[in-house]
């Protein structure tokens, strides 16, 4: 159950930074309050995880789900460069996180 509360803990911090983005220096206020209720609930979930994971394991994991995530959602709704350098980098951090999942058990 750890895991899945890590991958949700991930998943809501790619949906924090993506209405952080929105939020427009928190001048916006629904994509404020969707940031304020996911990053908690983020935080939650990661909460929940490192019961049962340990802590540099599933902070490592968390950030590296957000950061190829926020990337992803970079490129996909920002317009940012999908280079072949970038592309390759960001899958480098999945093989990081696969390979921390399959150490850690």
């Amino acid at each position: 159950m750890a895991w899945i509360f890590l991958g949700l803990a991930g998943a809501l911090e790619v949906s924090f930074t993506a209405a952080l983005k929105y939020a427009e220096g928190f001048t916006k206020l629904w994509p404020s309050v969707i940031f304020l209720i996911t990053y908690a609930g983020s935080a939650w979930f990661l909460s929940q995880a490192i019961k049962g994971i340990p802590i540099g394991t599933a902070y490592a994991v968390w950030t590296g789900i957000g950061a190829v995530g926020t990337a992803l959602i970079g490129i996909a709704l920002f317009g940012e460069p999908a280079t072949a350098l970038r592309l390759l980098f960001l899958a480098v951090i999945v093989g990081g996180i696969v390979g921390l999942k399959l150490v850690s058990g």
